[in-house]
């Protein structure tokens, strides 16, 4: 009886093994059949079965590298996805944790925020030129707004022993028609503007044209001294020095093309780690 107990155990052990057969090498690692079953259930054709293995196959190449580069989800990263997973679906962790298929989704979702680690940190260093993006951003949409680089001489306070206002007004007429005579104006910026921009020679970021003051400096000619305006932070003139015209939505398409140069060297990274792993799929067995 021992016997026959025996060889029934033996039998049905081979047939578990033999039913989870290997169906790819990944490096040190294998895929089974039991691992991908759900999946490939789902499959009509023995080419979506190899598109599925080849999925998993670069997760588990992406998982190595993430291991390698120390960018592995936490415990706690886990804990918090499971939190919000178990929120979402109007039960607690406990009753979460009680599913019988609670460890897969553990896995799951360790194995995913470990592959999203590892692509911020691949891609961590792609950015795109703010010109690049007004280039391609204003030919794909043709609603622009118009920008303006301006430089300015601002004088908040002199010393006067009536009428500082008047004082200050007197002083930015001086300025502006030594400039009008071919003074340099940025030298002048320097040497007499009490804004922080003086240190570049009173030269703007670009400015939308949004206001009636910018408006006026955008009318002016080249080299052309405005006339006195206030700012928040004194009386000035200024000068145009450039205009450009943007995309209105320049932030959102920026960030579109930073997503897509990011996806794009993060696809062909992982191309490289499959040309350089050791890969065999067992197309006989699916």
């Amino acid at each position: 009886m021992k016997r026959v107990l025996a060889l029934l155990l033996l039998f049905n052990i081979s047939a578990v093994f033999a039913e989870n057969i290997i169906i790819a090498l990944v490096n040190d690692n294998v895929i089974t059949a039991n691992s991908l079953e759900s999946l490939l259930l789902t499959a009509d054709s023995k080419e979506q079965k190899v598109y599925i293995i080849e999925q998993r196959i670069d997760d588990i190449l992406q998982l190595e590298k993430a291991k390698e580069f120390g960018v592995e989800a936490s415990l706690n990263d886990v804990k918090l996805a499971l939190i919000d997973i178990s929120r979402s679906n109007n039960i607690s962790l406990e009753e979460l944790k009680s599913y019988p298929e609670f460890l897969y989704l553990e896995i799951e979702v360790l194995e995913k925020i470990s592959i999203l680690n590892l692509q911020r940190y691949i891609t961590k260093d792609v950015n795109i030129t703010e010109n690049e993006a007004i280039n391609i951003c204003s030919k794909e949409n043709s609603n622009s707004i118009k920008q303006i680089k301006i430089a300015q001489i601002i004088i908040s306070e002199l010393e006067a022993p009536n009428d500082q206002d008047a004082a200050i007004k007197k002083f930015l007429k001086k300025l502006s028609k030594h400039i009008s005579k071919g003074a340099s104006f940025e030298g002048f910026a320097k040497l007499h503007s009490q804004h922080s921009s003086y240190l570049n020679g009173g030269i703007t970021d670009w400015i939308e044209v949004s206001n009636p003051t910018l408006v006026m400096l955008d009318l002016l000619k080249d080299n052309e001294v405005s006339k006195i305006y206030l700012t928040d932070f004194g009386f000035a003139i200024g000068i145009k020095l450039e205009e450009r015209y943007v995309s209105s939505n320049l932030k959102q398409c920026t960030e579109k093309l930073i997503y897509l140069n990011a996806e794009k060297l993060y696809s062909n990274w992982v191309r490289g780690l499959r040309e350089k792993a050791y890969i065999k799929i067992y197309h006989d067995a699916l």
